[in-house]
């Protein structure tokens, strides 16, 4: 017999609770389990839904951020400014988001879907050569000029990876405790840090896998150029515990799109670009898992979202070339195809 669905009293409260799928044809010749978190089941579409709603509800319950009179601000690439616009939205409170021009046209669209302010930073930082230095700047000085401004800062409120602390307990519970590795792409480093507390104050014999893409400085490697946004960082958040990962995987961009594109050929999900990293990082330690593991990746995003890059045949040719046999050649794992 089906579960009875849910009935919930706001949109709000439908945050989390998100499925674990297996993913039987992923690798076919893989001798352990696979499953996934899809956080694309958030009502916002993603897993900084979660960040979002832990950073705001209790300010908001306390009578701190009220309607007319406060004004979220904060900076992000996307998913995490959907969180909030539908938080604020939800209770009628201003937000002003700060992006870049590496935030995707849909993501721009559904910001201004829910009357968003955007606020564009052109010109990314002339030390760094990154935007996320621009961008922070940018908060700070809205957040100087605007009465009633209220700044969440995903990059060291505690309450992000708070939050993820219940992802990891939705995992253990639905595979009765039997979680061998656990992959998490890093950005802010919520998921990572969240997910590694749970996991150690339980005492799990699990190995925690980040997932960061090649040209962030997160795990201290040099910066680089990168072309999607999502996972990786030109500047390490102030909450950022390298120490939270047993192990790092490095993933490109390339290695990124042959994840996504893998991922809908064989398991018929339209995951987003940190969804492919984490795939890609499995093919990457496939040989070095003992058979018989289990193996949970969390999805952070959907497809729908990178529709113009990720998806576009036309953008991949560009940037990478007519690479179309790495996602079609089934017999190729994805750490050879990617290579």
């Amino acid at each position: 017999m089906s579960p009875r669905t849910a009935v919930h009293d706001s949109i709000l409260d439908a945050v989390g609770g998100t499925p674990l799928v297996e993913l039987g044809g992923l690798l076919p010749s893989f001798g352990s389990r696979v499953f996934a978190k899809l956080e694309s089941a958030n009502p916002g579409g993603s897993v900084k839904d979660r960040s979002a709603l832990s950073m705001l509800l209790g300010k908001i319950r306390a009578g701190e951020l009220l309607p007319g009179r406060s004004t979220v601000v904060e900076s992000s690439s996307g998913n995490l400014a959907i969180g909030i616009a539908q938080i604020c939205r939800y209770y009628g409170i201003d937000f002003t988001c700060v992006v870049d021009p590496r935030t995707t046209r849909q993501n721009l669209a559904i910001l201004r879907a829910y009357e968003v302010t955007v606020d564009m930073v052109t010109e990314p930082d002339p030390e760094t050569g990154a935007y996320l230095p621009s961008r922070l700047a940018r908060v700070r000085e809205l957040v100087a000029t605007t009465p009633g401004a209220y700044w969440p800062n995903q990059y060291r409120n505690p309450l992000n990876p708070r939050a993820h602390v219940r992802t990891m307990r939705e995992i253990d519970e639905a595979l009765d405790g039997r979680v061998d590795y656990l992959f998490c792409s890093t950005g802010t480093g919520g998921t990572l840090r969240g997910c590694a507390q749970y996991i150690r104050d339980r005492g799990l014999a699990t190995t925690v896998v980040g997932v960061d893409a090649l040209g962030s400085v997160l795990f201290g490697g040099p910066p680089g150029p990168r072309l999607l946004p999502g996972h990786g960082a030109a500047v390490r958040p102030e909450l950022f515990d390298p120490s939270a990962a047993d192990e790092v995987v490095l993933v490109s961009d390339l290695e990124c799109v042959v994840g996504c594109r893998t991922l809908t050929l064989r398991e018929a999900i339209l995951a987003g670009g940190s969804s492919g990293a984490v795939t890609a990082a499995l093919g990457k330690l496939a040989d070095r898992i003992p058979p018989g593991s289990t193996c949970v990746l969390v999805f952070p995003d959907r497809g729908d979202r990178y529709l113009d890059t990720i998806y576009d045949d036309d953008w991949v040719r560009r940037h990478f070339g007519d690479i179309e046999h790495l996602w079609k050649e089934q017999g190729h794992t994805m750490a050879v195809a990617a290579c």
